[in-house]
């Protein structure tokens, strides 16, 4: 075969070339999942635990307010937790009086579970009180 342009080319590599396309669309994928997850989180300090419903509930304010708020929790059996340490009703004016001092301003929100007993969540929010924390909240699901 001579001359012509019609046969294969000798000589020359075929270039490898990158598909922009399909990168582009795992970026955006990526980027959407990352905004949806960080939209989905929310910071629970406290235990978790099924809170009762209040048709008088209220927002507590800003996010960076309640970050700064100590949560007590107390689950259905009636342990109670610093946050999300486990400590006994005994334990807990040390942690709160620790806090005081430590916080300018310091705000606390009792997450209670609406099977628990109501003994310890008024034996919670008695020792608060007892400490001189003025900011004190109920977390309840609005119903």
């Amino acid at each position: 075969m001579a001359g012509g342009g019609g046969g294969l080319r000798r000589g020359k590599k075929k270039s490898a070339r990158i598909e922009i396309i399909p990168l582009i669309d795992i970026i955006f994928f990526l980027l959407a999942t990352f905004i949806m997850v960080s939209l989905s989180m929310s910071k629970n300090q406290g235990v978790q635990v099924a809170l009762p419903g209040a048709t008088t509930a209220q927002s507590l304010g800003e996010q960076s307010e309640l970050d700064k708020a100590v949560t007590i929790s107390v689950n259905e059996k009636g342990e109670i937790f610093f946050n999300k340490d486990k400590i006994s009703l005994a334990q807990l004016p040390m942690k709160l009086q620790t806090y005081k001092v430590v916080a300018k301003d310091p705000k606390v929100i009792i997450n209670s579970d609406g099977n628990a007993n109501f003994k310890f969540v008024v034996g919670v929010l008695d020792e608060v009180r007892k400490i001189g924390i003025a900011k004190v909240g109920i977390n309840t699901d609005k119903k």
